[in-house]
């Protein structure tokens, strides 16, 4: 059994290859991916592929994603279960949820894999993903060099990904552009979760952007919806229904926000 912290990077040995015919043995960092069930009351409802760590705030944001909780109060226990067997303790988390929490487990709409790329291809379908999103309404505004900074500043808020390059981040960010809470994770969708988990646990912060260091794909704007946050800032392209589920839950949707400038969705 591993009680150790999780490690998100582990070192293997590769031969690297030069343009000149060169080649020679060397350390190397990867990330770590290992499965994550998700468990209420001991019943699975997901399997995810993830980056080990804040695996508690990972559960947290799955389940207010598929709206199954709506505050911290709905939450009594989390935490992580040996399987029968003894092994893989930190790959298992269980939720106890409060008795006014009434579910419907035929109404879980993931099946019990999820990929670390794509959560939407688990959803029943599109009908019941826009009935879960909720509309924005917010006045504020951000100036165009706040969001403009947010780039720089979530690659330097990244740990990880200058070890391995593989790794996707998301992060709040308050309205004077400042970071709340950044992860790291092996799947885009993980890592929103991870800090949508954050953003549970501290209801004192009050995040105006959410910075994804990908592509907006629709289910990073629902997630952005149903966490409540106005701003969603994205290094690469949004999709078109991320563009029409932005407009229609009064999410402010930044693309392509790169040294040049950003788009406004």
């Amino acid at each position: 059994m591993n009680n150790g912290a999780p490690k998100s990077v582990r070192s293997v040995s590769i031969i690297r290859h030069g343009i000149n015919g060169s080649s020679k043995k060397v350390d190397d960092q990867v990330s770590v991916e290992e499965p994550l069930e998700i468990r209420i009351k001991g019943k699975s409802i997901a399997i995810t592929m993830r980056t080990p760590g804040n695996d508690e705030e990972l559960a947290l944001g799955f389940l207010l994603s598929e709206g199954v909780i709506e505050s911290p109060n709905d939450i009594i226990e989390i935490a992580h279960c040996p399987r029968n067997d003894g092994e893989s303790a930190n790959n298992i988390i269980n939720v106890f949820l409060a008795d006014s929490v009434t579910m419907d487990w035929d109404a879980l709409t993931r099946h019990v894999f999820v990929s670390s790329s794509c959560g939407i291809c688990g959803k029943a379908s599109i009908e019941a993903v826009l009935q879960e999103t909720k509309s924005i309404e917010s006045t504020s505004e951000l100036p165009n060099s706040l969001i403009h900074s947010i780039p720089e500043k979530l690659s330097k808020a990244q740990n990880d990904f200058s070890k391995t390059g593989g790794l996707h981040a998301a992060a709040l960010f308050d309205a004077s552009g400042d970071v709340l809470c950044c992860r790291e994770d092996i799947g885009r969708h993980n890592a929103v979760d991870k800090v949508i988990g954050w953003k549970l646990r501290h209801a004192e912060a009050t995040p105006a952007l959410l910075a994804v260091s990908g592509r907006a794909s629709f289910e990073i704007v629902q997630k952005t919806a149903i966490a409540g946050i106005p701003y969603l800032s994205a290094v690469s392209a949004p999709s078109s229904l991320a563009i029409d589920l932005a407009r229609s839950s009064g999410v402010r949707l930044i693309g392509f926000n790169r040294e040049t400038g950003f788009n406004h969705y």
